[in-house]
């Protein structure tokens, strides 16, 4: 069948909760056997560390030790690398538990009091007496060799340029080219492929620890526990009030991200995150018509010349400053609405045509699917860099600017009220859509308001123009706390000039057009409605 077919289908399995509940646990089961039994009491063959390591990475994208993403190369923003860094815990670090004297026991006799949640996640009933204690100790341990942001800030450390091969040797216990090879199948890897590491003493830290753990099961169990953890939204509603009730545990309180939701908000949220591409064809077929692309297009060019001529006007920059200002913008790519791939429906079937859902098992489904994303995303990410990349999907209402690709993006979920209608009056739409689209022009020129950004320039009329800003936030509190104008600097250069922008627009798009439409009911003036 087609992507949208299969997507239809996902949705539908995910929706399916009478079937879901009546499977209970016995598709996990089936995928338990596959990795390998849990082999606590050391009764038969135990499954090599690192092979069941690779398992997880290339079959479940689980990552019990440490995260695998791609991101641009801070040398080359066009260039994409594999990144490794240290994984995020769901336990909450010791540094973050107020009492500090007994970190540990206090958080095992809490633990504790969830036994039967965590049961049906997974852990077997005949678990030597200890070993809960001991996958939390180790758990502790890892987190503690973790590099505090600020320290890999202040010895830049937080992009470490290196090899699989050196990597292999500075973190042995982890067969890096085996499991990299497995989470990027199908593409080449050997040992000279670069990587770059965010935290590489974690890695070596995370290295001896495993080595020190090695003869033990308990490697072996918190690794199943992670691919239970990273599969149970999947599962029976046994899986979701356990893992509520060990959030509640574990932070004292249920956290935001486990407020329970409407069944139907998961199951899109489930399905935008896999076919993404799919329902961004939908979306944008749905809402962002062709002759509203043309309009936001012709109100971007509008706001791009008001941009131009008010650059004469600005008293701080100079002539060799405005030239370069003005090629800067001509430069920018505007992407509005969506990535151009996303209506090419033959190139998104292909990308989903080795993909098999059925409606009966919502499990295998998602494994299914995360074998397809991961074979199509790396591969494409890794072989070449897209400038259609969006960090973002079509129907977002946040746009952005990319400094790395020198891009504005403007999501079609933008294009909606109350911030645009073709049939709105164009002071509405300047005062609204044009304000974001002049906010986001004006980040491509931050390096000019920061120290040393422009040397050429006019430096103390500069100066005095930053200081009148914020000194005008510093007027402003919220919630009884004062603004901080120099923290919001750019932020507030981007939002006061892009309104000046955009009411310039607006007011050339009138003189072009001459007929606006009023809205006798309101009873405002249209430089009323603009504001």
């Amino acid at each position: 069948g087609s992507a949208r077919e299969k997507a239809v289908l996902f949705y539908q399995s995910c929706m399916d909760t009478q079937q879901i509940e009546s499977q209970g646990i016995q598709p996990l089961k089936g995928l338990l056997s596959q990795v390998g039994v849990w082999n606590i009491t050391g009764i038969g063959k135990a499954k090599d560390f690192n092979k069941t390591l690779q398992t997880l990475m290339g079959r479940y994208n689980t990552f019990p030790f440490f995260s695998v993403h791609i991101g641009p190369s801070p040398s080359d923003p066009n260039t994409n690398m594999i990144q490794i860094d240290h994984p995020e815990f769901e336990i909450p670090p010791e540094s973050k538990f107020k009492e500090k004297k007994n970190y540990l026991e206090v958080t095992y006799q809490r633990l504790k009091q969830g036994k039967n949640s965590w049961h049906l996640l997974g852990e077997p009933q005949d678990i030597p007496p200890g070993s809960f204690s001991l996958i939390l100790s180790f758990i502790s341990n890892l987190q503690q060799v973790i590099t505090p942001l600020q320290e890999r800030q202040q010895r830049e450390m937080l992009f470490y340029r290196t090899t699989i091969r050196e990597l292999q040797e500075k973190a042995p216990a982890i067969d890096w080219l085996l499991c990299l090879q497995a989470a990027f199948h199908p593409v080449p890897l050997n040992l000279s492929q670069p990587v770059a590491v965010h935290d590489m003493d974690y890695l070596q830290g995370m290295s001896r620890l495993i080595e020190q753990w090695q003869k033990q099961r308990i490697l072996h169990i918190y690794m199943m526990i992670c691919l239970i953890g990273n599969l149970s939204p999947a599962l029976d509603s046994r899986f979701q009030d356990a893992r509520l009730e060990l959030s509640r545990i574990l932070h004292g309180k249920i956290g935001s991200r486990m407020i329970p939701e409407d069944r139907w908000r998961m199951c899109l949220s489930e399905t935008s995150f896999f076919f993404e591409p799919v329902l961004g064809q939908m979306i944008v077929q749905e809402i962002f018509p062709q002759q509203n692309k043309k309009l936001a297009e012709q109100m971007f060019s509008e706001i791009r010349d008001a941009l131009y001529s008010r650059l004469h006007q600005v008293e701080w920059m100079d002539e060799k400053t405005r030239v370069e200002a003005k090629v800067l913008i001509s430069r920018l790519q505007v992407e509005i609405g969506y990535p151009a791939h996303i209506l090419q429906t033959d190139k998104v079937n292909l990308e989903y045509q080795n993909l098999e859902v059925n409606q009966e098992t919502f499990l295998l489904n998602i494994v299914a699917c995360l074998k397809t994303l991961r074979e199509n995303s790396y591969q494409r990410l890794l072989q070449h860099h897209s400038q259609d990349n969006w960090k973002i999907s079509p129907w977002y209402v946040h746009s952005y600017y990319s400094l790395g690709q020198h891009m504005v993006v403007f999501p079609a979920g933008m294009f909606r009220s109350p911030f645009f209608d073709p049939e709105f009056p164009s002071a509405v739409n300047f005062g609204a859509m044009g304000v974001f689209m002049a906010h986001e022009l004006l980040h491509a020129f931050y390096n000019y308001v920061l120290p040393g950004g422009c040397p050429t320039c006019n430096r103390s009329a500069l100066q005095q123009a930053i200081d009148c800003l914020v000194k005008q936030y510093e007027s402003y509190s919220m919630f009884g706390f004062k603004t901080n104008g120099s923290f919001t600097l750019l932020e507030n250069t981007a939002d006061n000039g892009g309104l000046a922008i955009a009411y310039q627009a607006y007011k050339n798009w009138l003189k072009k057009h001459r007929r606006e439409k009023d809205l006798p009911k309101i009873g405002l003036t249209h430089d009323q409605l603009f504001y």
